[in-house]
């Protein structure tokens, strides 16, 4: 990815490489915000909306008071400002952080949300689904809670950072999280869905996975063309006994699993989603 020469920060462009946060920071103190991740292709924000509804409801249930300034033509103007500036017109990830300012964990200075906005270039083949299938398998030192914060992409990180760098000692692409119950919630930094007995399943809000946009806008999407989707528990036994696993985000769309631990899949019904469903998305 290329390189950005500026971010956005409470309403400034700067450039990339200042120093911002302060030693009492409460997000990197104690992971108190959130993160959004965007695709920027074909001069707009994808899933606009979708990222917008999302970030207003996390800003609301992490208890944040936003101005009157903090409305979501206010953030989609900085991002394609921030766009601009840095020449990433085509296809960039976009990474919006919020977090509450100084302070300790009972005596916060206020609940504003700061926001900072940065942006990457991103490969035309982004768009594509992946050639060679994925390789994943259980990360099992972490568990993922199932509460009302789960579903937030928090600053807090930690469980899925571990996780991603366990995979690079094994070896692998990604990792699958499991519950307190056993059941999967996601990956690192993707929802899972599997193929099972003619039904596409993922894992319910409840069982703790982050309330992805690109699982939300698929789920809409696979209705629509009557698919039968359910958000059901998923155990490792039903991954291991699945036709086809496939991951989700906001950056790739989707992408093919080929095997977890023992078993390996094929994509035959991954191809056509990708192309029913996210080519016309992607604008190809």
């Amino acid at each position: 990815m290329t390189a950005a020469v500026f971010l956005f920060n409470d309403g400034k462009f700067i450039r990339s490489g200042k120093h911002l946060i302060a030693p009492d920071n409460r997000s990197f103190r104690y992971g108190d915000g959130f993160f959004e991740t965007m695709k920027w292709c074909g001069g707009k924000i994808l899933l606009e909306q979708y990222h917008m509804d999302r970030l207003f409801r996390s800003l609301e249930t992490l208890k944040f008071k936003p101005p009157h300034f903090f409305t979501t033509q206010y953030i989609t103007d900085a991002i394609r400002q921030l766009v601009k500036k840095n020449g990433h017109h085509q296809l960039a990830r976009i990474r919006l952080m919020i977090y509450r300012g100084e302070g300790g964990i009972y005596d916060p200075q206020n609940h504003f949300p700061h926001l900072l906005i940065q942006s990457w270039e991103l490969d035309p083949a982004n768009n594509l689904l992946n050639e060679n299938g994925l390789e994943i398998d259980l990360y099992r030192p972490a568990i993922k809670s199932a509460d009302d914060f789960s579903r937030i992409k928090s600053n807090n990180y930690l469980p899925y950072v571990m996780a991603a760098i366990w995979v690079k000692e094994q070896h692998l692409n990604d990792a699958v999280l499991l519950n307190a119950g056993g059941n999967i919630a996601d990956a690192t930094i993707a929802n899972v869905f599997v193929v099972k007995n003619g039904f596409i399943k993922t894992p319910p809000l409840s069982d703790g996975p982050v309330a992805g946009v690109m699982r939300q806008y698929l789920i809409d999407q696979l209705r629509k063309l009557h698919y039968e989707v359910e958000e059901v528990s998923v155990s490792p036994d039903d991954l291991a006994g699945a036709s086809e696993v496939f991951l989700t985000n906001a950056i790739y769309g989707i992408r093919w699993v080929k095997q977890f631990q023992q078993n390996q899949y094929t994509p035959q019904l991954v191809y056509g989603l990708h192309k029913d469903i996210l080519l016309p998305l992607f604008g190809g």
